[in-house]
């Protein structure tokens, strides 16, 4: 680094960093702008992951452990409304709130949840009890955090009806891949299972996504992780250990795959109109229908796909754009701005195609998550991450009318963004109006930032200042570094943030699981 690029980030930190905000009683959250206040708005929750306004100081908290739905009026908890059975396990639980845009004159209020298995284990763990959820347990068992107590579908899309003090089951819309145990035996030839070069592959619970939301369409977009799938929409279209395409099409897992049947639809967007009916004009729908059966049913509900797993989902307030962040395995977290039929290119590349080089390296070498480089799955490792450019462009499995663009930022090393929101309106003041706000999923890292990101005049770009960024990558040293990041700093001390939404009142509010909290960020 030059003398006077480190003279710039000494400066930018002093900026950024100092606590002049507000902190109730010297602990918790700290703002950068003086003129903002940061305020404890409800504490002593249990794992707080998202919220929903049902009026002015009147909102629902969703309880990610706990399963429950918990009424929040005047600051103050008012009992819980919904209290589900879920499998806790890992990333599993209760995920993602969201009212139907006519809410409350349609009082459907939607939830993403991972159901738990009604059934006793038995002696296989490989295959689960149950292949999906019933709808006679939805809450009469006790919460699990067992990784194998889970149906094949065991995450679920549901809508409950909001009487005025409680929530009440009406239908579900989607079931979706919830089990993880790929070190079965099968398919033969795979890396995972005993015997296999790095060990047996444990069971997991992650990747399940579960941020849900109305776009200004009136349509629910529902993003679902990887769940460490490697099939055709992990843009491995013949299976993870293949050789030829599409002479030797291979299994993705003991359950089969790669098409994206109901137990390989994965790493994906949905779109879906409020009854759960697949709207005709989505991007893959005249496709789908050619394909036919589960399959084709499934790309019909497709609104993007290649996606590894996201916390974070929003729609730009002046534009209605849809906005979603993307963790990266060990290289290149993702901002992006996500159109109809975008292909964002997981497995094959992470970050810009550009940097493919550096997305191989940093996954080849890295030992950061396990005690050899991998890509969760061992059947396809990093070492089979392509070259140049040109190659992974030309392996990306372009369903037709799909799209691959580069995301809008990205950190090179992972920051671990999680939850993204505009703030809409000029609420914070006008400095701040329709800007989009990135929470993080570490400790790691200032115990938790909240950046702020302006975009451009045309609203489909990441507007920048600092001349470091002007390629959009945030070229940090190593994992959870700040390096070229600090002029982004908008607080610290979140901890890991789980939502954030503009109230009613033009405010924002964050959510903090680990600190049991929701804040709410105002002028002074």
């Amino acid at each position: 680094m030059n003398s006077r690029l480190a003279a710039l980030t000494a400066a930018l930190l002093t900026v950024a960093l100092a606590p002049t905000g507000f902190a109730q009683e010297g602990v918790g959250p700290v703002l950068v702008d003086r003129n903002l206040m940061v305020n404890e708005k409800v504490g002593n929750l249990v794992t707080p992951l998202g919220i929903a306004f049902l009026g002015p100081d009147d909102m629902l908290v969703i309880e990610k452990n706990t399963g429950k739905v918990v009424r929040v009026t005047g600051g103050e908890m008012a009992g819980t409304v919904l209290d589900l059975s879920v499998n806790a396990a890992s990333e599993r639980g209760l995920l993602g709130i969201t009212l139907h845009p006519d809410f409350p004159s349609d009082p459907g209020v939607y939830l993403y949840w991972s159901c738990r298995s009604a059934a006793a284990l038995d002696a296989d763990p490989f295959t689960p009890e149950e292949q999906r959820c019933s709808d006679d347990h939805l809450t009469d068992l006790a919460d699990s955090e067992d990784m194998l107590r889970v149906p094949l579908l065991g995450n679920r899309v549901d809508r409950f009806i909001w009487d005025g003090s409680a929530l009440h089951y009406d239908h579900n819309l989607e079931m979706l891949r919830s089990f993880q145990n790929d070190g079965a035996p099968t398919p033969a030839g795979q890396d995972d299972s005993v015997g296999g070069s790095h060990g047996q592959q444990p069971a997991r619970a992650n990747h399940d996504g579960g941020v849900i939301a109305f776009g200004p369409d009136g349509k629910l977009y529902v993003i679902v992780g990887d769940l460490g799938r490697r099939g055709a929409l992990q843009n491995l279209p013949c299976g993870p250990t293949a050789t030829t395409c599409p002479g030797a099409v291979t299994p993705d897992d003991q359950f089969g795959g790669p098409e994206p049947d109901d137990a390989h639809w994965t790493g994906v967007i949905l779109r879906l109109n409020d009854d759960g009916s697949t709207p005709p004009d989505n991007p893959f729908f005249d496709h789908g229908a050619k394909v036919g059966g589960e399959v084709g049913e499934n790309l019909q509900r497709t609104y993007a796909y290649g996606i590894r797993n996201s916390f974070g989902m929003a729609f730009d307030p002046v534009s209605g754009g849809l906005w979603q962040q993307e963790n990266g395995e060990d290289a290149f977290d993702e901002i992006n701005r996500v159109e109809a039929g975008e292909n964002s290119g997981w497995i094959q590349v992470a970050g810009p195609a550009s940097r493919v080089g550096q997305y191989r390296e940093i996954e080849t070498t890295s030992l950061h998550h396990e005690d050899f480089p991998n890509l969760q799955q061992f059947r396809w490792g990093p070492e089979q991450i392509a070259t140049t450019p040109a190659e992974v462009l030309s392996r990306l499995h372009q369903l037709p009318g799909s799209h691959y663009s580069d995301p809008e930022f990205s950190w090179k090393f992972v920051l671990a963004p999680a939850a993204i929101g505009f703030q809409e309106g000029r609420g914070l003041g006008p400095q701040y109006a329709n800007d989009l706000f990135v929470g993080f999923s570490t400790l790691d890292t200032l115990g938790g930032p909240l950046f702020r990101f302006n975009l451009t005049g045309n609203r489909q770009k990441v507007g920048v200042d600092d001349p470091r960024l002007e390629d959009r990558v945030a070229d940090n040293l190593t994992f959870h570094e700040m390096t070229e990041s600090e002029t982004l700093v908008f607080g610290t001390d979140f901890g890991i943030v789980t939502d954030i939404e503009t109230g009613p009142n033009g405010n924002l509010f964050v959510v903090s699981l680990d600190q049991g909290a929701v804040y709410e960020i105002q002028r002074r």
